[in-house]
């Protein structure tokens, strides 16, 4: 049997998908994880609800109770003292159900804070444990977006009330009153049930325009939240504003809203339907259990005091079934595309592996190694082989889209090769766990991180299974050049929180101080010096060499000022290791390396 491919997932692995996050799958999963965060007072809640219901039940069979009281009472001159006793039975259940209502009401909003910090601290734990690759993928940014507002919005903990109002409180209130009901009529269970059934099979439908809204609207609302920061940002506001980008920004944020607004629109539109002909079938059930409960008390099978008390709970029942479909039910349908992203995610495979020591005496191997990016069509490294021996510095370069950065999270153990091996200090990363191939390993990349923290702080979070260390971080500071003298390490390092700013260039140096803080037998330089002018960065490799000595050492950059430090140059175009060699060696074969070496040194020239 042929499977049609989409988007490289079959037809059939995409119904089984569906198949497996169905509403039923979804409603059993979130009530127990609500009642795995929350614990025994998941239970102890449920059960307030439990006597809630039943006290609504306790009601309507004490009003009728007391409204036979008054009748037979009023027909036969008897006092007042025979309604007391029925009275006070009432005025008993009132108080009761008054006291269950606040006390479920704030165990479920202790519950229901608890619970949300709770997930959230495993939706953040999981996210440090997929594959890095991930995030160079569109699709799993989307199901983060969607699953980060699941519960920053509270969806999840308010679905999971929803259903777990309907299977206590709700459904034993009905199921009692259903019982009451049916011992006065037994058409009246079966009117108010036919009157439901409708409105409770558009729901299924309802979910499904929403889950779909959700999909849609997932990347329109990163590309929504990226404009929005490019108006008004601290990160953005200086270049929009000064090259006059704030126009054009304003325009796709305002068509991007539209978007998301059209889309929830078409949605609407699509469920208005449904709800209308709800409220129809309502009340047209409302009317109809009326009427027979009208003729059951005019033929004398109930007495006036149970008609008074059953069309209270009639009306009672009607508002509560209403509330569920037209409000909860549909408030939860909406939330279903969100909740099912976001369990998706959570059943992503996690990284793993073994656990050891890499000994880098055995360095580092990379054979026939290739790898693409999620949603990429090109590899990004193609049938690489290179070893890095124990103590040797080794540059990677190329131009801007040649694969150096790819290739050194390969050979550092963030990204898993498609193809081929990596070796890392004798151990293969395909079978090691991230936490020991990262133990000995430290880099600063081109897109460094600028922490809100203190200068302190900033250093030394690249060691954090250690206390900071004063004399390491000023030392390593130093190493780096960072040239702010006589700034407290304890400096708060951002405006917004009362403390300074650094130049750009500061904070690269700040960021090589990171990476040379962090206890390493493997660095990696991965153009870490954009900011700083070529003599500065001339200066920052020298120091450099001196501290690879002994370690395995990669420098990564398109300037080839500073690549004559290395012991070996490996030369990557199109994703392929063209040649390695020496400086000398690669100028005297006349290759691409010396076309790159003439073409900046003729720039070097002009300048």
């Amino acid at each position: 049997m042929s499977v049609t491919v989409i988007g490289g997932e079959s037809t059939r692995a995409r119904q089984a998908k569906e198949h497996k996050y169905g509403l039923t799958h979804l409603i059993l999963r979130a009530c127990l994880d609500y009642f795995r965060a929350a614990k025994g007072w998941a239970a102890v809640e449920q059960g307030v609800a439990v006597l809630q219901a039943l006290s609504w039940t306790a009601a309507i069979i004490a009003t009728q109770r007391l409204f036979d009281t008054i009748t037979i009472a009023a027909n036969h001159g008897l006092g007042f003292q025979r309604v007391v006793a029925p009275l006070g039975v009432l005025a008993v259940v009132v108080v009761l159900q008054q006291i269950l209502s606040g006390a479920e009401s704030y165990i479920f909003t202790y519950n229901s804070y608890g619970n949300s910090g709770k997930f959230m601290a495993d939706f953040q734990r999981k996210l440090n444990r997929v594959p890095a690759a991930l995030y160079e993928d569109a699709e799993f940014l989307d199901e983060v977006e969607q699953s980060r507002e699941c519960l920053e919005y509270e969806s999840l903990g308010v679905f999971t009330a929803i259903c777990l109002n309907f299977l206590t409180s709700y459904a034993v209130f009905f199921a009692a009153l259903g019982v009451f009901l049916f011992r006065l009529s037994p058409l009246l269970p079966l009117v108010i049930i036919a009157a439901f059934i409708p409105a409770a099979l558009s729901l299924f439908a309802k979910a499904r325009v929403f889950a779909e809204l959700e999909e849609d609207n997932a990347p329109l609302r990163r590309r929504y939240e990226f404009y929005q920061d490019a108006i008004a940002s601290r990160e953005f506001f200086k270049e929009t504003r000064l090259l006059g980008g704030f126009n054009y920004f304003y325009r796709l944020f305002i068509q991007t809203l539209g978007l998301i607004t059209e889309n929830r629109w078409q949605a609407e539109r699509k469920t208005f339907w449904v709800r209308l002909a709800l409220n129809v079938v309502s009340f047209l059930g409302l009317g109809a259990a009326t009427l027979l409960l009208f003729q059951a008390t005019m033929s004398g099978s109930i007495s006036v005091g149970a008609f008074v008390a059953v069309f209270a709970g009639l009306t009672q029942m009607f508002s509560l079934m209403s509330e569920i479909v037209t409000e909860r039910f549909s408030e939860a349908s909406e939330y279903v595309g969100q909740i099912k992203q976001y369990y998706q995610l959570m059943d992503m495979p996690e990284v793993g592996g073994r656990h050891g020591k890499p000994d880098f005496i055995h360095g580092i191997r990379a054979q026939n190694v290739s790898f693409t990016y999620p949603g990429a069509e090109t590899p990004a490294v193609i049938n690489a082989t290179l070893e890095i021996e124990d103590g040797e510095t080794v540059a990677i370069v190329g131009e801007n889209g040649a694969g150096k950065s790819t290739l050194v999270r390969l050979l550092s153990g963030l990204y898993q090769p498609d193809k081929g091996s990596v070796m890392i200090g004798g151990l293969d990363s395909a079978d090691t766990h991230p936490e020991t191939l990262y133990r000995e390993t430290s880099g600063v990349f081109q897109k460094y991180q600028r922490y809100k923290m203190t200068l302190g702080e900033n250093v030394a979070i690249s060691n954090t299974l250690n206390p900071p260390d004063a004399h390491g971080i000023t030392k390593a500071l130093t190493d780096a050049h960072f040239n702010k003298g006589g700034t407290p390490l304890d400096t708060m390092l951002s405006p917004e929180f009362g403390g300074i700013d650094l130049s750009g260039g500061q904070w690269q140096r700040l960021a090589i101080a990171r990476g040379l803080y962090r206890a390493n037998q493997f660095i990696v330089l991965d153009e870490p010096t954009a900011a700083i002018d070529p003599l500065e960065e001339a200066h920052i490799y020298q120091q450099f060499e001196q501290l690879a000595q002994g370690k395995c050492a990669i420098i990564v950059t398109h300037r080839l000022g500073s690549v004559k430090l290395a012991d070996r140059i490996v030369v990557m175009d199109s994703g392929e290791i063209k040649d390695i060699g020496t400086h000398a060696e690669l100028l005297s074969r006349q290759g691409k390396y010396a076309q790159m070496w003439a073409a900046q040194a003729a720039w070097y020239e002009n300048r």
